[in-house]
């Protein structure tokens, strides 16, 4: 680990003084060479992580996209200039990078996760430590090999492996100047606090409790369609899954259709056809959600699907295998939605107003997304004005914000206060420097004072 930091270390000293239109050139460069080999880095995802192989291209192009992104680093770090602030005095500002930046990524997205970070990261002129999740590694590496093809020199992107000691090691470093992460609120606050505590930036994305809330005005069809998919996907692991559905009124009828949607979802091995949900990530993963499933039954809750009894798939009788879950009746001091499942598991709720949903959604301590669904617009101004989250869909089941834009989870879903990517990475990745100049041809003529400068004013 010494050894990567000491590479970035130095391939950062020449790295920097490359013209920020060449290092656009490399990202355009290095987004051609990820479109050219998406089916091999989409396997990678899908035989180590598990997710569909349809799900699996969408992880990867995510990603990409923050790497077209970043092909606009010339005008997103341009700087800030006023002429003549004082008499032949000129004051203008300019972005410069940090230095070695690190990035701490989970094992939900192999590949958009690592993406958001080091290609903004490079492309601002600072050097990157790549530690992506133990579990699933590949597509990480494969992509940073890729990154060197475009044109990243040699040092400039370094891949670390490893869990707590590596974690550790880059919350410590004092050569790492800034440490992004995305993974869950136990390792998150500890790495906020550790980094921070050191002097570094942070920026954590952390846990996320997201709800849904359908309107009787809403469409039928598309709400169901659109919970199922949002909270069934990527068996659930996903930050932005929708996890609590809250019917409102008469809305309250569709709530067996939702089961019944669910019941048509097909289990399996990601990379074979037809498949919705593949295999939870780990057995301790599998075993935290069956944990939680069996706490809301015991709280009197009512599994009105139970995964639980899935049976494995011919020849994967090993695999960590969890069938979509619905749990209805669920109230707010109950385990299964007080604490975060991740797995393919709906909590739905009813609420008689849209008010009382919003006191819902308000009164939990999370704020990463919410989605509403209804044909009123009044109904949709309200809720995006009243509820206290970070990113709202109207209609928009998962809205995770396209890259132009930043990832604005908020409450507890985050630590730090610069979010990921957008214009916003480009303030996380960069620090501004500012000078004041000064050239009087009258030098020789100015006597010496003590007294405090005023810059904005002009001798009478």
């Amino acid at each position: 680990m010494d050894e990567a930091t000491e590479n970035c270390e130095k391939a950062f000293k020449e790295w920097r003084e490359v013209s920020v239109s060449n290092r656009m050139r490399v990202m355009l460069k290095y987004q051609q060479l990820i479109r050219e080999n998406t089916t091999e880095i989409q396997h990678l995802i899908t035989e180590e992580q598990g997710k569909t192989l349809d799900d699996a291209k969408g992880d990867l192009f995510r990603g990409l996209e923050i790497v077209e992104h970043a092909c606009s680093a010339p005008s997103l770090m341009m700087g800030e200039t006023v002429g003549n602030v004082s008499t032949h005095m000129d004051t203008y500002s300019y972005r410069q990078p940090l230095g070695v930046c690190a990035g701490i990524c989970p094992f939900n997205f192999p590949a958009m996760i690592p993406l958001w970070m080091f290609p903004m990261a490079l492309v601002t002129g600072n050097s990157f430590l790549l530690k992506p999740s133990e579990r699933d590694p590949s597509a990480a590496v494969q992509l940073a090999k890729l990154a060197l093809d475009a044109g990243v020199p040699a040092g400039a992107l370094n891949v670390i492996h490893g869990s707590r000691s590596a974690v550790n090691y880059i919350c410590d470093a004092p050569a790492i100047k800034a440490i992004s992460f995305v993974g869950g609120n136990q390792a998150g606050e500890y790495i906020h606090a550790r980094g921070t505590g050191n002097g570094k930036r942070v920026q954590a994305n952390l846990g996320a409790k997201n709800h849904a809330v359908i309107m009787e005005d809403a469409s039928k069809d598309h709400a169901v369609n659109s919970i199922i998919g949002a909270s069934m996907g990527a068996a659930g692991q996903r930050c932005m899954a929708l996890s609590v559905a809250i019917f409102v009124g008469k809305s309250q009828e569709w709530i067996n259709d939702v089961v019944e949607k669910a019941k048509t979802l097909m289990v399996g091995p990601g990379k074979q056809a037809g498949v919705d949900v593949g295999p939870m990530i780990s057995p301790y993963a599998k075993k935290r959600a069956l944990d939680l499933i069996q706490s809301a039954a015991d709280q009197g809750a009512t599994i009105a699907l139970d995964g639980r009894e899935y049976a494995a798939p011919a020849g994967y009788e090993k695999g960590n295998w969890l069938g979509p879950t619905v749990i209805t009746n669920v109230t707010t001091d109950m385990r299964c939605y007080t604490e975060e499942i991740f797995g393919p598991v709906l909590c739905v709720m009813s609420a008689e107003t849209l008010d009382d949903a919003l006191k819902i959604i308000n009164s939990n301590p999370y704020g990463n997304g919410t989605a509403i669904f209804t044909s009123s617009g009044a109904a949709a101004r309200k809720f995006q004005h009243d509820v206290d989250v970070g990113q709202i869909g109207i209609n928009v089941p998962v809205p995770v914000p396209l890259p132009m834009f930043s990832f604005t989870g908020s409450r507890a879903s985050i630590r730090g206060d610069i979010n990921f990517y957008g214009k916003q990475a480009i303030q996380f990745y960069t620090y501004w420097k500012t000078i004041t100049s000064n050239w009087n041809p009258a030098f020789a003529n100015t006597g010496a004072s003590v007294n405090m400068p005023i810059l904005g004013q002009d001798k009478k």
